[in-house]
Formats: C-alpha cells, sequence, structure tokens
C-alpha cells in the first residue's frame, strides 16, 4: 500500500464536503486530493486522468444531482477499475446497499459515521478488506440469512480453504490479517480472493458475501 492514501470525494454538499475536508486532514497517511459536486464531473476527471494517477479510495455519495452515485459506480469501475469505491450516505435502504456492492462498492458506510470509523474504513478497503455500517450490516445479514437459498452448479462450489477466506473477508479483515490468521501469504490469500469471485461472479468481497448468503454456502458450510 503506498502512502499517502489518496481519496477523491464526491458529494454536492459543501458544508459536508468541508467537514470530510477536516476529519481527513488531520490523518498524515491519507489525503483528500480532489472533490467534486457531481458524479459528472468526477468521471470526467477519472476518464482524463491515467489509471494508475487515480485514487486510491472515492467516497461516494447516493443521492447526487443528476447522475446518482449507484448510477455513477459502473462507470468509476470502468474508468479507474482499481479505486476502491466506498459510499458515504445518509440512505440505509437495503435495496441501495445491495445494488451498491453488487456494482462493485467495497464500503456503505452513513453519514453518521464517526471519524475513526471513517480513516479505518479507508484502510480496510486499500488493504482489500471491505466495510459496512454496523447498523446497515446488521440488517443486511439478517435479510440475507432468511433469503431463500439459490440454486448453485457444482462450478460454483468453494473449497474448504476458500470458504475460510471468503468467511474472514466478510468480516471486515484486510487479506494480511487473513494471511496471519490462516498461516498462508497475504498473496496466496489474494489467490484465493481471485478464485471466490470468478466462481461466484461478483466483483468483490460484499457481493460474494452476499451471494455466499444468498446461495446458501455458508448455511451448508455450518452443516458439514
Amino acid at each position: 500500500m503506498k502512502h499517502p492514501i489518496n481519496v477523491m470525494l464526491v458529494e454536492d454538499s459543501v458544508a459536508y464536503r468541508k467537514a470530510i475536508a477536516r476529519s481527513l486532514g488531520v490523518e498524515p497517511n491519507i489525503e483528500l486530493v480532489s472533490e467534486f459536486g457531481t458524479a459528472e464531473i468526477a468521471l470526467r476527471s477519472l476518464q482524463d486522468t491515467a489509471d494508475q494517477m487515480a485514487p486510491d479510495v472515492i467516497l461516494l455519495d447516493l443521492n447526487l444531482p443528476g447522475m446518482s452515485g449507484l448510477e455513477a459506480i459502473p462507470w468509476i469501475k470502468k474508468y479507474a477499475p482499481n479505486t476502491e469505491i466506498i459510499v458515504l450516505t445518509q440512505s440505509d435502504r437495503e435495496s441501495d446497499v445491495v445494488q451498491a456492492v453488487s456494482a462493485g462498492a467495497s464500503g456503505y458506510l452513513l453519514k453518521s459515521t464517526t471519524r475513526d470509523q471513517l480513516e479505518d474504513s479507508i484502510r480496510t478497503v486499500v488493504e482489500g478488506g471491505a466495510t459496512l455500517d454496523p447498523s446497515v450490516a446488521r440488517f443486511l445479514l439478517r435479510s440475507m440469512q432468511h433469503a431463500a437459498p439459490e440454486q448453485t452448479s457444482e462450478d460454483d462450489a468453494l473449497t474448504e480453504r476458500e470458504l475460510e477466506v471468503l468467511k474472514l473477508i466478510g468480516e471486515g479483515l484486510s487479506k494480511k490479517m487473513v494471511a496471519n490468521q490462516l498461516g498462508i501469504s497475504p498473496k496466496t490469500v489474494a489467490i484465493h480472493a481471485g478464485h471466490i469471485y470468478e466462481k461466484l461472479n461478483v466483483p468483490n468481497a460484499p457481493a460474494a458475501i452476499s451471494k455466499a448468503y444468498k446461495t446458501g454456502i455458508f448455511s451448508s458450510s455450518k452443516d458439514s
């Protein structure tokens, strides 16, 4: 991970942009490098910037004038595939969470989050983890656990090690932390994660966790 972590903020409220700038300004290893009030202007900036110069993390509001944050996520992933997206919004609607995660967001936080939680979340997604606001995670996981399992094919079956990796990543652990807990290298964890996302046909860890519950992968692993 390079230092400092470069962050872009896409938020239409000038007052909230100033609050975020103040919060991140006291952290020497995180730098707010750009701010935009609309998704369209932010996307134009990403389109004009080489991917290696793109920010490490984008903090993205959903309720924006013009193009919404949800609509912008696929375009962000197209123009800056290596940039992690953390949704930072007032919306705790399950549909918004599911759509954002499915589209490629690595995190979903409410605007009531604390400065420490925001900074920890930024570091977590840069290190390969995922982050959900605690209140959002509780109702989202409950809804997934009670959903009827979808059918999976034998080709989608995860190995025991892949399942261990998925569960730990889903708990918010970075790839390095997963490696330490399982006694393997971070590179091996990254390889396992890649296989998991490919098998489940998902873009990231939150989407993989969601699909694991929906397909009954986690519940069936408890029975074995």
